[in-house]
């Protein structure tokens, strides 16, 4: 599948990679798009640091970054997420660890269809969008958990 998940080291490795992948498919489907070669980085806070300020010129911490390699209906990109913010921003909206990362496992995919976050008004869209896609999760797989 076009959908790939590594690790830089390997102390984290995503579970239900099967179920991840068609969830992201069927996001981006949705919205009659195509699914293109779409692929994932988890890493800690120091090497996405390091990222951010090597090709973004930012220096801060962030829990994602996405390189943007749409072309046409095709969505392409790679998306570098940190594990340690995602736990941190676990505690801090005291949401467990698997919701926070499909959270922002997601928020990467909208970016690669086009959804922005920089104003109040698309960071409002971009949380209505992922609540829409959280609860696509749901849907497929609430019923699974409790066979």
């Amino acid at each position: 599948m076009p959908i790939r998940f590594s690790s830089q080291n390997r102390s984290f490795e995503l579970s239900e990679q099967k179920k991840v992948q068609l969830w992201i498919s069927n996001v981006i489907m949705q919205r009659r798009m195509s699914v293109g070669n779409i692929n994932y980085l988890f890493c800690d806070d120091e090497y996405l640091l390091s990222v951010n300020q090597k090709y973004l010129q930012h220096d801060t911490y962030t829990d994602i970054i996405t390189f943007d390699y749409v072309s046409g209906g095709l969505i392409s990109g790679d998306i570098l997420i940190s594990i340690d913010r995602v736990g941190e921003n676990a505690r801090l909206f005291d949401v467990s660890f698997e919701q926070e990362l499909h959270r922002v496992i997601i928020h990467g995919v909208l970016h690669l269809l086009g959804q922005g976050d920089k104003s109040e008004s698309e960071a409002q869209e971009m949380r209505r969008q992922e609540g829409e896609a959280l609860g696509l999760w749901d849907s497929m797989f609430h019923e699974e958990q409790n066979d």
